[in-house]
C-alpha cells in the first residue's frame, strides 16, 4: 500500500500530520532533524534542562504546544527523524537513514521542507568565525553554546534583531548589530505592519532592548567586508571598523524548493520573495496531483502561517481522496494566510533587498565556496554571451558543488542579472538535481 508522506517536522509539518491523523490517515513524516519542531522551535538535546522562556521566549507557549504535538504523533503515526530525503522520482522517495538508503512510495506528499539564510556574500565570508543567521540561532538552541566571544550581527529582516536578542538574553556579548535597511524602509512599512501588531510589538521590543542594553544598532549599515587570516578579527562597514571574533548575517531567508523541483512542480517567479517558488493554490494544492505544498517551503510567511498552511494542505488533501472534512475550515485558514501575506508585503517595505549588491561586489570574492568560483569568473562567462543560469553553472561550474546552489545560487542569479543587463527574473532558476543535499561517501544507493 503506497502512503500519504510528509517531508519535514517543522510547524507546517507537524500540523499536518496531526490534521490528518484526526480525520483517520496515518501518515509518514519524514523528518532530518533528530527532534520534531524546525528551526524557529528546534529543540534541544534530551538531556539539556533550559526552560522553554530560555530558548524561545515569547513564543515559548506556542513551542511547547507544537513540542507536545508531536511527542504525542510519535507513537502514532509512522515517524522518521533523521532521515534525509534526497531524491524524488516515479512516485517514491529516495532517503538515508543513519548511513542506510532508503526508498519510500507514495501515493500523497505534503512538502514542507521550510527555508534557509539567503546569502549575499562578502569579502572574508569563508573565514572561520562566520555563519549564517541560522546556523548561530542553531549553535545557541541545539548546543547551547555562543558562536564567539565577541560576536557581530549583520544584514536585513526579522531575523537579525530575533537572534542579536537571543544571544544577548543567554549573556552572549554582542557587539554590533548593522541593519542593511535605512529607518527610513521601516518607518514607510509601518501602515501595513500594523496588521499584525503583536507580531510588529515583539519586533520594537527586540530593537529597544538591544539598544536599552547598550548594543550598537546600525540602520542602514551595509557589511563590506570580514577582517582575519586564521579566523574573523574584525568587521566593516561605511569606513568603519569594529573587532569581533565572529559574525553571523544573512538576508532574509529563501524557501527550500529542489524537493518541489524534482517531484516536478511548475515554478514561477515571485516578486515579493525575490525568487523562483513552485506554483501552488490557497489550499496548497501545487501543479502535481497528489503533491501537496506548506510552509516557508513555498513562500516566506512564519511559524504561524506555516501552521496554517500545513493544515490547509491536509485538509485539501483529505478532500481530494475523499475523505469528509468540515467545508467552512478551509475558507477560514485561507482568510487568516492571506492577512498575514499583507503583513509579509511590510516587512519587505521595511527590510528592503540591498539591490546594489551584485555592483559592488569585487571580481575577487568568492562566491560559490564550494567549487571556489569567484564573482569575476561568472562576469567573464557572461562577457562571452551566456546569461542563462544554467548555462553560465556549465561553464564556470557555480552551483555544481555539494550544496548544489542552495547558498550561491541566488547570488549567482543576481550577479548574471547585473552584468548582463537584463531583470533578476529573466535569467532563469538553477534546476534541482539529485542529491538535493551532500551524501556521504561509503552509502550503497540500490537502483
Amino acid at each position: 500500500m503506497k502512503n500519504v508522506v510528509i517531508v519535514g517536522a517543522g510547524p507546517a509539518g507537524i500540523t499536518a500530520a496531526r490534521t490528518l491523523l484526526d480525520h483517520g490517515v496515518t501518515p509518514v513524516l519524514v523528518d532530518e532533524s533528530l527532534r520534531g519542531g524546525g528551526q524557529i522551535y528546534r529543540r534541544q538535546p534530551a538531556n539539556f534542562q533550559r526552560s522553554p522562556k530560555q530558548l524561545y521566549g515569547f513564543e515559548a507557549g506556542k513551542a511547547t504546544a507544537l513540542h507536545r504535538t508531536m511527542d504525542e504523533l510519535a507513537t502514532l503515526i509512522d515517524y522518521r527523524p533523521e532521515t534525509l530525503v534526497w531524491n524524488a522520482e516515479n512516485g517514491r522517495l529516495d532517503m538515508l537513514n543513519n548511513g542506510h538508503a532508503e526508498s519510500l512510495e507514495y501515493a500523497q506528499i505534503i512538502v514542507a521542507t521550510g527555508a534557509t539564510d539567503r546569502i549575499l556574500p562578502v569579502p572574508g565570508w569563508t573565514l572561520p568565525g562566520v555563519y549564517s543567521l541560522g546556523a548561530a540561532q542553531i549553535a545557541l538552541k541545539y548546543q547551547g553554546c555562543a558562536i564567539g566571544e565577541r560576536v557581530a550581527f549583520c544584514g536585513s529582516g526579522p531575523l537579525l534583531y530575533l537572534v542579536a536578542y537571543q544571544y544577548a538574553k543567554a549573556g552572549a556579548k554582542v557587539v554590533a548589530v548593522l541593519d542593511s535597511a535605512p529607518f527610513s524602509a521601516q518607518c514607510r512599512a509601518l501602515p501595513a505592519l500594523l496588521g499584525q501588531p503583536a507580531t510588529l510589538a515583539k519586533g520594537l521590543y527586540y530593537r529597544a532592548w538591544l539598544t536599552a542594553h547598550g548594543i550598537p544598532v546600525h540602520q542602514g549599515a551595509t557589511l563590506s567586508h570580514i577582517d582575519g587570516e586564521q579566523r574573523v578579527t574584525g568587521i566593516h562597514w561605511d569606513q568603519q571598523r569594529i573587532a569581533c571574533d565572529a559574525v553571523a548575517f544573512a538576508h532574509a531567508l529563501r524557501s527550500e524548493t529542489q524537493l518541489a523541483d524534482l517531484l516536478g512542480c511548475e515554478f514561477a517567479w515571485n516578486a515579493l520573495n525575490r525568487a523562483w517558488l513552485p506554483q501552488r493554490d490557497s489550499a496548497g494544492r501545487s501543479s502535481v496531483a497528489g503533491v501537496y505544498l506548506a510552509g516557508d517551503g513555498a513562500g516566506i510567511m512564519g511559524a504561524d502561517a506555516a501552521q496554517m498552511a500545513g493544515e490547509r494542505a491536509a485538509l485539501a488533501l483529505l478532500e481530494d481522496t475523499g475523505v469528509a472534512i468540515d467545508q467552512r475550515r478551509g475558507p477560514a485558514l485561507e482568510q487568516q494566510l492571506a492577512g498575514i501575506q499583507r503583513f509579509r508585503h511590510g516587512l519587505e517595505t521595511a527590510f528592503p533587498f540591498p539591490e546594489n549588491w551584485a555592483a559592488k561586489a569585487p571580481d575577487e570574492l568568492i562566491l560559490c565556496r564550494c567549487e571556489e568560483v569567484s564573482v569575476g569568473e561568472v562576469r567573464a562567462v557572461v562577457d562571452e554571451g551566456h546569461w542563462e543560469v544554467n548555462r553560465v553553472k556549465a561553464h564556470c561550474r557555480v552551483g555544481m558543488g555539494r550544496c548544489q546552489g542552495r547558498m550561491c545560487g541566488l547570488a549567482a542569479a543576481e550577479i548574471i542579472a547585473e552584468r548582463s543587463g537584463r531583470s533578476i527574473e529573466n535569467v532563469g532558476r538553477l534546476r534541482g538535481q539529485a542529491p538535493i543535499k551532500p551524501l556521504p561517501f561509503g552509502v550503497e544507493v540500490q537502483p
